[in-house]
């Protein structure tokens, strides 16, 4: 189809313009905003950039594992605030005196009192602690406590402080004689044992900080211009140590100065590789860019698998190579052609780069992977081709990342297999594109070839239906399937689009049957009929067919099949009829079709296999001169009256599809062999 001027068309572009400023918005929202350290390594593995020398005076960071190990070791010290509350005891002795002396000395003799009293006082002023807490600083490895009483502080051992259940259990051990246990119990002592000692958490808070000061962040400084590593050198753990730090002291300079330089970096990277893209549709897709839901899906597989991507990468949850990018390059294939699909591929993964940790490793591992996809997937029909398409991409995977590894490790056990697993769970993820497909077509009216193939099953049931009603008319349009087939085949159109469009184009013939001479049987209805009422009749097809094919759901693109298989021309035996009988009259719009001519190689090629396939049932004689002739006038005519106008097709093409007409049709109509006659073979006697 013809580009239309950009100018005449300012409004639509905008709106298209719009898209791709809200899915970079979305983009950038998601970027980090601190700036980036340039360089990406591991521990243990060779430094892949030249010589690194200190840019700046710089401390050398503790790992968290030693920060760890010297707090556990400075805390081993530590020791918490308990504060006791004297008024307690005072409380529980006065609780137990006025129970004792309400209703307990009816039943308990006055020795238990003076007993109870004495032990209650020795274990309050040992000191009695709730289990919780207990629990907790023997959790962790607390040994001792230090318990402030009239602003005096002095330290007890834990293991001598009382529990409240510990403290009721005091009060039945080494018994003296006359008290009994029995007895104790009846006075229900739980109820006079109360903590005496509560954390002091104001005091306790501060002495936690005073001892977390005693640990050191820091384990020395490099002085600017010190040599750090070269190229070519194992990462050992010491100058990992340094290159962290020097990796956090460049993020939070370039935090301190500000991230306005980071947001236009950002902004520039974003907007030039949507640029690229929106040109890419423009200039090489006029056609795909042209609707604007093509426009937006394409955004939103860009956009969600560069969103997805970051979140990745800031959660963690995931590891980056589980994502399977390759996702974007089979959907669009699946509804567009191989090099839309491996541009906004490579967009993507571009994109995607400036987020993850390695970017050289994952660009070469992830365009690999895509055009993997694109070649391994060119039409996709069956569940099994998806399946041996994941397989490809992630063999695809582990070579490409086994020969990154090798070159820059050098050595088979240094590399990290655990990514060869990420690779496998990268394919499992990639089949469910398969529902990702059906999801898209429902959502932006797409048709895949794998619809395309179950809506060819003749036993489809409105195929069904129509062999049954139109017998005739049915395998005409079989007839005319095999012949667009081939032709599609020859110029690179779309196979499996020409072969289903063609079983349905004559659909519409099913309201009136008889009336079309495939169906007839000896009795042809026109004979009663006046050109004009015949014409109306024939054209009817056209629109009954659309309706059809709305009431069961067709395809868009199956419509336009149905629609564009006669264009606007004329019903031309009927046409001529007219023209016979009155030739210096107009003719009237009534011999003309309302469809729309063709506008895509797949309905051209179904207009010329459709006519091609009826006129030749009206050959006397079906010689190689003969079919040639028809097949040369036919296609002529119809590009004379303009049929193919809209039409991105070539006189390449055109002659290719002739001679793929020519060649189906002498195979369709070739001359038989004439069997003789032979008598009749008579069965053997039998004898007794």
């Amino acid at each position: 189809m013809k580009r239309k001027n950009f100018k005449e068309n300012l409004s639509q572009n905008l709106i298209k313009i719009v898209f791709f400023v809200i899915s970079a918005v979305l983009i950038l929202q998601s970027f980090p905003r601190e700036g980036r350290f340039r360089y990406s390594f591991q521990e243990g593995k060779p430094w892949r950039y030249g010589l690194m020398t200190a840019p700046y005076d710089f401390q050398i960071f503790k790992t968290d594992k030693e920060i760890e190990h010297e707090t556990d070791s400075v805390m081993a010290g530590f020791q918490p605030y308990l504060s006791l509350d004297a008024s307690v005891v005072k409380t529980a002795k006065n609780n137990l005196r006025s129970d004792f002396y309400s209703y307990l000395r009816i039943t308990v003799p006055q020795q238990y009192l003076r007993y109870i009293d004495k032990q209650l006082e020795t274990i309050y002023k040992v000191g009695i602690i709730s289990t919780t807490n207990m629990e907790k600083y023997q959790a962790d490895s607390i040994s001792s406590v230090l318990i402030i009483q009239d602003r005096v502080v002095k330290s007890w051992d834990l293991n001598t402080l009382f529990t409240t259940k510990g403290a009721y259990e005091a009060l039945f051990q080494n018994l003296p004689p006359g008290i009994h246990a029995g007895v104790l119990k009846t006075c229900k002592l739980n109820k006079y044992i109360v903590e005496n000692l509560k954390p002091d958490e104001m005091a306790t808070d501060r002495a936690r900080e005073e001892f977390l000061k005693r640990v050191s962040h820091t384990s020395g400084l490099v002085q600017r211009g010190e040599r750090i590593i070269d190229r070519g050198e194992i990462i050992s753990a010491d100058t990992y140590k340094v290159l962290c730090s020097m990796k956090k002291v460049a993020e939070e300079r370039s935090a301190a100065s500000g991230t306005n330089g980071v947001l236009i970096g950002q902004i520039v990277l974003v907007v030039g590789l949507f640029v690229l893209q929106f040109l890419f549709l423009w200039f090489f897709r006029p056609t795909t860019y042209e609707r604007k839901a093509n426009v937006v899906f394409i955004l939103i597989m860009i956009t969600g698998l560069v969103l997805f991507t970051s979140l990745v990468v800031h959660t963690g949850y995931l590891h980056v190579y589980m994502i399977p990018y390759a996702i974007l390059p089979i959907m669009i294939r699946t509804f567009f052609d191989s090099r839309t699909a491996l541009f906004a591929h490579i967009i993507t993964v571009l994109i995607s780069s400036t987020i993850v940790a390695y970017p050289y490793e994952f660009l070469l591992i992830q365009i690999a992977a895509g055009m993997t996809s694109v070649y391994s997937l060119k039409d996709l029909t069956q569940r099994s081709q998806l399946i041996l398409c994941s397989i490809l991409v992630v063999v695809t995977y582990c070579v490409m990342y086994l020969g990154i590894s090798l070159i820059q490790e050098g050595f088979m056990n240094r590399i990290d297999w655990h990514i060869f697993a990420y690779f496998l769970i990268n394919g499992g993820f990639m089949l469910t594109s398969y529902l990702l497909i059906y999801l898209f077509e429902w959502m932006f009216g797409y048709t895949s070839n794998v619809t395309l193939v179950e809506l060819s099953n003749i036993n489809n049931p409105l195929l069904r239906e129509f062999s049954e009603t139109c017998p005739g008319s049915f395998q005409h349009s079989m007839q005319v399937s095999n012949l667009a087939t081939a032709a599609a085949q020859e110029i690179n159109a779309n196979v499996q689009l020409v072969r289903t469009g063609a079983l349905y184009h004559d659909i519409g013939k099913m309201s009136n049957p008889i009336y079309f001479t495939e169906n007839q049987s000896g009795v042809n209805p026109h004979d009663e009929l006046t050109p004009e009422e015949s014409a109306k009749i024939i054209i009817s097809h056209v629109s009954e067919g659309l309706k059809l094919a709305h009431k069961h759901g067709l395809p868009l693109v199956i419509r336009d099949c149905i629609r564009s298989h006669h264009g606007n021309g004329p019903v031309r035996f009927f046409y001529s009829n007219f023209m016979k009988e009155h030739p210096d009259e107009p003719v009237p719009e009534v011999f003309f079709y309302k469809g729309s001519n063709p506008a895509s190689k797949e309905t051209a090629i179904l207009m010329m296999a459709d006519a091609l396939e009826a006129s030749s049932r009206s050959l006397k004689e079906y010689s190689e001169a003969e079919i040639s002739l028809l097949v040369e006038r036919i296609i002529n005519m119809q590009f004379q009256e303009g049929a193919f106008k809209n039409v991105p097709i070539t006189f390449r093409d055109l002659e290719k599809i002739k001679a793929v007409f020519k060649s189906k049709l002498q195979t369709i109509y070739h001359t038989r062999i004439a069997y003789p006659e032979m008598p009749a073979i008579n069965p053997p006697l039998v004898s007794d």
